[in-house]
């Protein structure tokens, strides 16, 4: 079934019992856990799975430390619980990842040595790995990029790393496979309430068609974007102040090893990751009030100076802005509730909030990776709250494996980026023509039919930004590989692969090395 003949299929269901606007992490899990359950359920993204924020994390499945020093032990013990669900579900995307924090004071290593070995104890049976102290020679063996100077030692501890762009991909796949109706470059340009439910109104962003459908239920998933959402339904509220996170990509080189590096405070108090992953290094991140929405934000110059300067001084060679590989921004969704009278708002907690407004539509924001699918159970646990579905037994999401899952990871994820990836998948993959035609950065033929065919790509920024991260790891290196996927997208069919659209954002990745 082609492109167009999914959407017009859209009319075989008279009423679907949950319509979810925005593909997200949030978004893919209330639709995995709606279907999983047993309802109709369809998902509109106006861009890509993951094309907004939940692409553009610093790829840690953390279990909530920063909330250990705030006194939120339930917090902590939630994002434990949901890292290890997450590893279990898609091991081959999630798993675990040794850091070390280097201490430069005596008082260092037994300080934040304490503190984690009591996330060691509320891990239980759940933690990864036991928090050690290290010596100077063991700290420089960690991490053989760190600096020597007025190096004391350290603190080994253990959380977890993704592919947050595959890990969402997967998601859609599992709940198309459990019955949902996943799109992708489908925008909702509108959302009408009546007394039985609402009309969503969807504009196919590839074939131009516009299609209209009903559901019992609405959800607004669309992270930072929420309010223009609810303003669409008729609830202009503000309940987002977004905040920017910077990251930027070097070669493996910087760092070495196999573990990641924790600056717990720089010189102005924030903190500072070095993280390995898929064969390149992770500098990051900031935090940054930012007054716009913009589908693909910039750094600000203090941003990569600040990453740049600490990186340097926690690493024995200097970063300049010629090492840059890629540099990219997410938006974080800061949660301001609405005002009295905008709806009945409930704070499920400080990471994430659910709203419920008059016209019945519900909105979720905020919130982490690794708590997605306990986002997505109390997103659907107020829908039935608020009567908008009936009431279904749930809990099916946290032992149900995501398409490709195998049996166990044989690579980390901090390695190149290869077939690992794929899971159980792989073979498959490997069985499409042009597996042995490489394009660059482990990427081939196959896999790039494979992501038309199976993983819903429909461009080539589709391809080379999220089924496979070049764009993310060496966006010069993604700008030569672009010409060849857009043939091979042609040759299965794609009629405009945008090509060009994909080269102007990639300039924009890798101009900053400039």
């Amino acid at each position: 079934m082609n492109r167009e003949q999914r959407f017009a299929s859209l009319t075989d269901t008279d009423r679907f019992d949950l319509v979810v606007v925005g593909g997200g992490a949030t978004g893919l899990g209330v639709a995995l856990d709606a279907s999983l359950r047993g309802f109709t359920v369809a998902l509109f993204e106006s861009h890509d799975f993951a094309g907004g924020t939940s692409s553009r994390a610093t790829k840690l499945l953390h279990g909530g430390v920063r909330y250990l020093a705030q006194g939120n032990v339930a917090l902590v013990r939630e994002a434990l619980a949901e890292r290890t669900t997450v590893m279990a579900i898609a091991p081959h995307l999630a798993q675990p990842l040794p850091f070390v924090m280097p201490s430069h004071q005596w008082w260092q290593t037994p300080f934040y040595g304490i503190g984690l070995k009591l996330y060691d104890l509320l891990a239980g049976r759940a933690g990864l790995g036991p928090t050690e102290f290290l010596n100077r020679a063991q700290t420089m063996q960690a991490l053989p990029g760190v600096s020597p100077h007025g190096l004391r030692g350290g603190v080994r501890y253990w959380d977890g790393q993704f592919d947050d762009a595959r890990l969402a991909i997967a998601l859609a796949r599992t709940a198309e496979a459990a019955g949902a109706r996943m799109f992708n470059h489908a925008q909702v340009t509108a959302i009408a309430s009546d007394s039985d439910g609402h009309a969503v109104t969807v504009r196919d962003r590839i074939g131009g068609g516009e299609y209209r459908v009903r559901a019992r239920c609405v959800v607004n998933a669309t992270g930072v974007w929420v309010d223009a959402m609810r303003q669409a339904a008729g609830t202009p509220s503000h309940m987002v102040s977004p905040s920017q996170g910077v990251h930027v990509v070097v070669d493996r080189e910087f760092l070495g090893g196999e573990h990641a590096l924790l600056v717990p405070k720089t010189r102005d108090g924030r903190v500072l990751f070095a993280v390995p992953w898929l064969g390149k290094v992770i500098l990051g991140t900031t935090d940054t009030p930012r007054q716009d929405l913009a589908r693909e934000p910039e750094p600000f110059a203090d941003e990569l100076a600040f990453i740049l300067d600490e990186a340097s001084r926690a690493l024995s060679r200097p970063v300049g802005r010629s090492d840059i590989r890629s540099v990219w921004v997410g938006l974080r969704p800061l949660v301001a509730p609405p005002a009295e009278g905008g709806g009945n708002t409930k704070a499920l907690s400080r990471e994430h909030t659910v709203v419920v407004d008059p016209n019945g539509l519900v909105t979720v924001t905020g919130g982490k990776w690794t708590t997605y699918r306990a986002m997505a159970e109390d997103v659907l646990q107020q829908c039935f709250d608020a009567g908008r579905l009936p009431p279904r037994q749930g809990g099916q999401s946290v032992h149900h494996r995501l398409v490709g899952a195998p049996a166990s990871a044989s690579v980390p994820i901090h390695a190149a980026p290869g077939w690992h990836l794929y899971g159980a998948e792989a073979d498959e993959v490997r069985a499409l023509p042009g597996a042995d035609q490489a394009l660059g950065l482990g990427l081939t033929a196959a896999m790039v039919r494979f992501a038309v065919r199976k993983e819903y790509a429909l461009t080539v920024e589709d391809v080379l930004a999220r089924r496979w991260r070049a764009l993310f790891l060496d966006a010069a290196q993604a700008m030569q590989m672009a010409p060849a996927v857009a043939s091979i997208l042609r040759e299965e069919g794609v009629a405009d692969p945008r090509a060009d659209d994909f080269l102007c954002l990639a300039q924009r990745y890798a101009n900053v090395s400039v």
